[in-house]
């Protein structure tokens, strides 16, 4: 089923989203606010150059560029006790906001909460993986500074070789389970009757029996490539698809094409408040 639908307060500007809602950055002067797409409900944040050290370290010619990802703990129509976490800036630091604050705040000050790649909320905590394959947990409930700590870091084959090669096509996804308990990752290729929404959007776990059409163990995925964004005149869009992690096969999961220089395709979690 396709819903054609305009929404004002998001025309030109960047969104990301989570629980339905879109966290949303203007084209040229950088404002962020919460958006509902449905309900119209909108919260402003703080701007963007109130983050640590802002004009000493975001280089960035894109001001809408600079929220990567941003993930809600709780959905602001049914709570004021809510965190928002975003990761932002050229270097990918991870900040968050709370209702009432008039600035945001930076986690962690070393390499640890630098180039963050993605973070998630789970039972209280969230969890943040690094580019370097390090996961580790933020618990920033109370007014004190938020405590963090390693959780694992992704096994390397060492037999393996890796070479760097640009290519615009996600060509294989690979799935690794966490113990928290212990510490260690083993990679799985069966996601039980679990399918997973990535993208520019709060990573998403569903129970696919409960949704029809959604495939069981397999990962449905849009373009968050920002360098096509913003690099080329027709901008990024064309990596989407869905992988079946069983046998490792690509589908397409939407005909149309879907470029943009400002905002990329993503998933929506469809809330009516």
């Amino acid at each position: 089923m396709i819903l054609k639908k305009r929404i004002p307060g998001a025309s030109g500007k960047r969104c990301v989203e989570s629980m339905g809602w879109l966290i949303t950055v203007g084209k040229d002067e950088g404002e962020i606010s919460l958006l509902h797409p449905f309900s119209g409900v909108q919260i402003e944040l703080p701007h963007q150059n109130t983050t640590k050290d802002y004009y000493e370290l975001n280089d960035t010619e894109e001001p809408w560029a600079f929220i990567r990802k941003a993930v809600l703990s709780a959905n602001p129509s049914q709570t004021s006790d809510y965190v928002l976490m975003v990761i932002e800036g050229p270097n990918r630091f991870l900040s968050f906001w709370r209702p009432g604050d008039l600035l945001w705040t930076r986690i962690g000050s070393g390499t640890s909460f630098q180039h963050v790649s993605d973070v998630v909320y789970f039972d209280g905590l969230f969890y943040t993986v690094a580019y370097g394959g390090c996961v580790y947990v933020c618990d920033v409930a109370g007014f004190g500074p938020a405590k963090t700590h390693f959780v694992a870091k992704l096994p390397r084959d060492p037999d393996a070789e890796y070479s760097v090669k640009w290519t615009y096509q996600t060509t294989n996804i690979q799935v690794f389970q966490v113990d928290l308990a212990v510490g260690k990752m083993i990679e799985t290729r069966d996601l039980g009757d679990r399918a997973f929404f990535l993208g520019a959007n709060a990573s998403l776990s569903v129970q696919a029996s409960q949704f029809p059409g959604i495939k069981c163990n397999h990962i449905y995925f849009t373009d968050n490539c920002l360098i096509e964004h913003t690099e080329f005149e027709e901008g990024g869009g064309s990596d989407m698809g869905v992988f079946n992690l069983a046998d490792g096969s690509f589908q397409p999961h939407y005909e149309g094409i879907s470029l943009s220089r400002v905002c990329p395709p993503l998933w929506v979690t469809p809330t009516l408040r």
